[in-house]
């Protein structure tokens, strides 16, 4: 029993200390995020701080990496909506323009790719990562609805690469040029639902 409470106050702790770094990071970035700083912020010394984590390098290449999984799973729920092909493709669409419009999702890409001379490994892993989470979820939508005669598509993989870039292209790539806090004019909701309604005139079943 004592040692089974002493790992989850050790798992808590670590999950704090990810927390307050990931947020340092994000507003500092790598080159001028300290160790000493980061620990003053999750409230523990920087001894302690060392003995999760023995690297800055570590912590940050230990942030990216499990990242990715948890921002994503609004995407990865939006995939188990019923419905008909308009109504499932808008709640994935919603989920995967939402996903990006966020300053925190935006920040991490940016952070990611930004170090790709210094971490190679974690850029291509978190890319690579995001890529199968959220291109994998829109070709799970799109291959069920094959399966049901209501959408005509020769390859899902290149279609849900059209659909999720049209959504990249007023949410994610907006914010990487104007900023991370910059929004569309336009609703999530009305962003998807143009998505999905050219995505259906070029697929939809007929």
């Amino acid at each position: 029993m004592l040692v089974g409470a002493g790992l989850k106050r050790s798992g808590h702790k670590r999950e704090e200390i990810l927390g307050s770094a990931r947020a340092h990071f994000l507003r500092e970035g790598y080159a001028d995020a300290g160790m000493e700083a980061i620990a003053r912020a999750a409230g523990i010394s920087t001894a302690t701080l060392y003995a999760y984590f023995p690297s800055k390098a570590h912590l940050f290449r230990t942030i990216v990496m499990e990242t990715v999984s948890g921002i994503a799973a609004p995407v990865r729920e939006a995939v188990r909506v019923k419905g008909h092909a308009r109504a499932r493709l808008i709640a994935l669409s919603t989920a995967y323009a939402t996903f990006f419009s966020r300053p925190d999702t935006r920040a991490m890409f940016r952070m990611a790719t930004t170090e790709r001379r210094r971490f190679p490994e974690v850029a291509d892993y978190f890319l690579q990562s995001a890529r199968d989470e959220l291109g994998g979820a829109a070709i799970a939508v799109i291959n069920d609805l094959v399966k049901t005669g209501e959408l005509k598509v020769d390859k899902p993989s290149w279609a849900a690469g059209q659909l999720l870039g049209m959504l990249d292209h007023v949410t994610l790539v907006l914010g990487l040029a104007a900023g991370d806090d910059v929004q569309s004019r336009r609703s999530v909701r009305s962003i998807a639902d143009d998505a999905v309604e050219t995505f259906l005139a070029r697929y939809g079943a007929r």
